[in-house]
This record gives C-alpha cells, structure tokens and sequence, in this order.
C-alpha cells in the first residue's frame, strides 16, 4: 500500500509540471512529424533566400527545430553548404544543430527518465548502452555512432543525466566532423572546385577515424569495468 509521502510525490508540483510538459512535448512531436516535412533541397534554398540578409537566422532556426524532432539533419546540412558555402554554411548548421540539442536535452530533463525512454521506442536500448554513466568520450561515440539519430541521443542524455558540461563539450567537438562532411557534400555539389572537394574528402576521413577511435576507447572502458 502506498504511503502518504508517495501519493503527496506523485501530485507534486514537480511531477505535475513535468507530466503537462510531456504532453505539450510529445503532443509537439506527433505533429511536427505528421505535419511538418522538410522541403526538397531546391525549395528550401528558395525559401531561405527570400528573406534576403535574414535568411541565415531562418536557417539556423530551421535547422534548431529540426535537431528538436525525429525528423533528418540531413538536408538542412546540405542547403548551407549550397547556399553559404563551406565555411559559412558549417558555422550555421553548427549553430542550429547545437540550439537544437540543447533544448532536447533540457526537454527530457524536465520530462524524467521512465517517460522519455517510452517516447524513444526502438531507439531507447541503444541509447542507454551507450550513454548509461556517460562521461565526455562516451557522449562522442553516441554522437558519432552511425545510424543512430541525434534526437535520441538529445534526450536520452538529458533523461539518463549526463554532466551539462560532458554533453555540451561532446555535442560541440562530436558534431563538426559530420556537420562539415554534409555541408562540404552540399558545396561540392554546386561548385566542384579543389577547395570544395578537399574539404569534402577530408571532412569524411575525420568522420570515419573519429568514430573508429571513440568506439574502440568505449569498448575497452566497457570491457574493463565489468
């Protein structure tokens, strides 16, 4: 039988507060995912461009609200390239990449472990093999992990409590290498120039041995502790 103090827990300022925001979250996720679908590559250039000098703060936007959900960072990433370049389009996608991240962080802090996990589905198993007791190399391997999203990793962090610091300093290091592999392939694709293409292939080699590095410390820090 529930004590009392159990049942003034559960009604809680805290827990209610942090049920309405799993409601306002998840209800958020349903409709950007049914609702909200990012444009072909060419549409989202032209949206971009009408707002003129405005139009990297949209960008940045876009791209925040799109690390938020489960939808791809993929063509975000591709458009900087081609509209901005690789160096302006990079610190852009960087820039909202990061925003994004940090909000899912916070959003699944607020929301509590056992409730966030639900929400990632398929995604929560991997995400706490990888992120259960993370420090700062372990959020870089979740970070460059291939095939495994970035919302996830977003929440799960946030909802397994990971440092502020350890995800932070993970997400800002971990994320340049792909950010600049996609945004490098998108420049590359409207002006194949030396410049373009060596940044593309080297951007990529960083990708390939950053993760090869990170997963090897992990599975050896894993081996060890058991």
């Amino acid at each position: 039988m529930r004590s009392e103090k159990d049942f003034a827990d559960a009604f809680s300022l805290r827990s209610i507060i942090s049920l309405l925001t799993l409601v306002v979250f998840i209800g958020i996720l349903i409709w950007l995912s049914f609702n909200v679908n990012i444009p072909e590559p060419e549409v989202l250039r032209e949206m971009i461009q009408s707002y003129g000098w405005a139009g990297w703060l949209v960008f940045i936007g876009i791209t925040a609200l799109v690390a938020i959900t489960p939808i791809p960072v993929t063509i975000p990433a591709l458009v900087a390239g081609s509209l901005y370049g690789v160096i302006a389009g990079s610190l852009f996608s960087f820039t909202g990449i990061l925003i994004g991240s940090w909000i899912g962080y916070w959003l699944a802090r607020l929301t509590g472990q056992e409730l966030t996990f639900k929400l990632l589905g398929r995604h929560g198993p991997t995400v706490k093999k990888y992120l259960g007791n993370a420090g700062f190399l372990a959020m870089c391997t979740a970070r460059l992990m291939p095939g495994l999203p970035y919302w996830p990793v977003n929440y799960g962090a946030g909802a397994l409590g990971v440092s502020q610091y350890a995800f932070l300093s993970a997400t800002f290091i971990a994320s340049i290498p792909g950010q600049i592999s996609l945004v490098a392939l998108g420049a590359f694709a409207v002006n194949q120039s030396l410049f373009n293409g060596i940044i593309l292939v080297t951007a990529w080699m960083t990708v390939l041995l950053s993760t090869w590095i990170s997963y090897r410390y992990w599975r050896n820090t894993r081996k060890e502790s058991k």
